[in-house]
């Protein structure tokens, strides 16, 4: 007997899904504890498996799958042709596969069947695996399209526009801790591209901190009264363009005069390549997977010279 962990684990197959493809399609019906917990027998997670190579590899859809599991399971198996698998695919391949179905969906315009993908993809998945190897992947892959002449400007705007709203949606689903500074996430004007930007908001939001973000192009004259407005403690921005750094360094300093509590993150391929920045002690690691580390050290140490992430400014 196995845990819900345990399958999820062994099958590669997040504990969400597993929970959605029983309430919602009866696909396998574990044991339970006196405590209610489930336990799943070899049985269902042999089914489980079986399930999830006709999702992944014929694309089937899973109320479908599971009809043709309880048609094997009624007749006897000489009776029901046994489907010739192919290899079980590497969950990069999976990604891979589904991004390039969602690509093409909004490289046609079609709205309905991305966003029928994308929330298929969270069922199958989970949130973050899908935002990180397979949205923000088609949003660089968009921006690349646009800028070498393959993409228009109206399939560019769509396509950003559409899994930009996915992200904002997943904002929600996580709690606020008020006891955080509150953050200002934005691109200032000039750069068009968000997606480092986008990313490092979800990690914020993720950790607990409210943020309001404002995306590509913001103009500057709009930034002071919501910083003194809204009482912002933390101001996060980010370039591609190396060409925009000193453009972004002289923002940074006329809202250090306007505010001098005021803490920044310098983020993105801009000031990942500058040789000579003015604030090397903002500037987040390139890896998303060193974010967390980086936050603890430069802004929840108490040795920090900087802001510290998570404790008020006096």
């Amino acid at each position: 007997m196995y845990s819900i962990k345990q399958v999820a684990a062994m099958l590669g197959i997040p504990t969400v899904t597993l929970r959605a493809w029983e309430n919602r399609y009866s696909a396998v019906t574990p044991e339970r504890t006196e405590s209610g917990y489930r336990m799943y027998t070899e049985e269902n997670v042999a089914d489980l498996r079986w399930l999830k190579e006709q999702v992944e590899l014929h694309q089937t859809n899973i109320s479908e799958a599971v009809r043709m599991l309880k048609v094997n399971k009624l007749n006897p198996p000489e009776a029901v042709p046994t489907p010739i698998m192919a290899p079980v695919p590497t969950m990069e391949e999976a990604y891979a596969r589904m991004a390039d179905q969602i690509y093409d969906s909004l490289y046609n315009f079609q709205g309905e069947r991305a966003n029928g993908l994308i929330d298929f993809g969270f069922t199958m998945y989970g949130y973050d695996s899908m935002f990180y190897h397979v949205l923000v992947p088609i949003l660089v892959r968009v921006g690349d399209a646009w800028e070498q002449g393959r993409a228009s400007v109206a399939q560019e705007h769509f396509m950003t526009q559409l899994i930009s709203q996915r992200f904002y949606q997943f904002f929600h689903l996580f709690p606020i801790y008020p006891h955080l500074p509150k953050v200002l996430a934005l691109c200032p004007e000039g750069e068009h591209h968000q997606v480092g930007l986008l990313l490092f908001s979800l990690f914020m939001r993720k950790n607990g901190a409210e943020v309001l973000y404002l995306g590509a192009n913001t103009p500057e004259e709009g930034i002071f009264p919501i910083i003194r407005e809204q009482k912002i403690k933390l101001v996060c921005l980010s370039i591609t363009s190396p060409g925009l750094l000193e453009r972004c360094d002289q923002l940074v300093e006329r809202i250090m005069n306007e505010f001098p509590h005021i803490r920044f993150v310098l983020g993105g391929k801009g000031y990942e390549r500058a040789e000579h920045a003015r604030y090397p002690q903002w500037i987040m690691p390139e890896s998303s997977a060193d974010w967390q580390s980086w936050m603890e050290r430069e802004y929840l140490s108490e040795r920090s010279p900087g802001a510290r992430f998570g404790q008020a400014n006096n």
